[in-house]
């Protein structure tokens, strides 16, 4: 009689211990759901937006004072301050930047990154914000020689870049284009570098002969007063104009809460005050 009391208390017992494991389990799946259905929640959980960026000016670089700065670095805190939650910057290799993003290393790309139909399937991104172009950047003293021919030379861009994407086809040529940059260096020796700013190191050493990068970046870190002084800028070549947009991870619902508040910036000034800064109100896509 005792084993059959016995028996029945640990079936009672089991079954109740099943209930209880049930419910729980219930409960912490109801609540792994609620965050992972909302991006936000899961920002707002942790308190900072984390960014993802490469070094370039004049969008994410360290001035004199090894602060980090730049058109970029700028609306990024501009616009966590308006949202209520802080940001926090993290170098990435921009060739594994869906990477980085998709397994939660970051939150967002924004480090003027130029919208491609391949990106917008992979991605969530926000509205464009800042025009841009690419640039053939090469030595002064050899600027009419290398336009007059790039057969045979070595040109260099960013891995994973538009400017890679455009030398080697993988971005299409759209009606903005006047001179096709796959057929332009058909004949070129092409290598990628880790960053825009390894390209223009590497023009600058003479292991390649001309850089291919994105003109906001020319014009923020080649010319009179930079590291780059020897250098040039040249965009005789209409290789097509793109668009800058930040990229969150796709369905996102973070994407359209800082679009909402770029506006809200856009209407109170701070925008143009930013953008005035670095010398970039007129690339503004408004």
């Amino acid at each position: 009689m005792k084993k059959i009391i016995a028996m029945l208390l640990v079936l009672v017992m089991s079954v109740t211990g099943l209930v209880g494991c049930g419910s729980s389990k219930g409960n912490e799946a109801g609540s792994t759901n609620a965050s992972s259905d909302s991006d936000w929640a899961y920002i707002q959980d942790k308190g900072k937006l984390t960014v993802g960026i490469t070094l370039f000016a004049p969008m994410n670089y360290y001035n004199e004072k090894n602060k980090l700065v730049g058109f970029d670095t700028e609306m990024a805190e501009a616009v966590t301050k308006k949202l209520g939650i802080d940001v926090e910057f993290t170098e990435i290799n921009w060739d594994s930047k869906e990477v980085e993003l998709s397994s939660k290393n970051i939150d967002c790309i924004w480090n003027g990154m130029c919208i491609t139909e391949e990106r917008k399937q992979n991605m969530s991104i926000s509205d464009p914000y800042l025009y841009n172009t690419q640039a053939m950047v090469m030595k002064k003293a050899r600027e009419k020689e290398i336009m007059k021919s790039v057969k045979g030379l070595t040109v260099t861009a960013e891995q994973g870049s538009t400017g890679e994407g455009k030398i080697d086809g993988s971005i299409a040529d759209d009606d903005t284009v006047k001179v096709s940059a796959q057929d332009y260096f058909k004949d070129a020796n092409y290598v990628a570098s880790d960053s825009m700013a390894k390209a223009l190191m590497e023009v600058k050493s003479g292991t390649a002969d001309v850089a291919l990068v994105d003109s906001v970046c020319a014009l923020g870190m080649v010319g009179e007063g930079t590291d780059y002084s020897d250098l040039v800028i040249n965009m005789d070549n209409n290789f097509g104009q793109q668009e800058y947009g930040i990229a969150f991870r796709k369905g996102s619902d973070v994407t359209e809460k800082v679009n909402e508040a770029i506006k809200e910036l856009y209407e109170d000034g701070t925008v143009d005050t930013i953008a005035k800064k670095y010398g970039l109100q007129e690339m503004l896509i408004k």
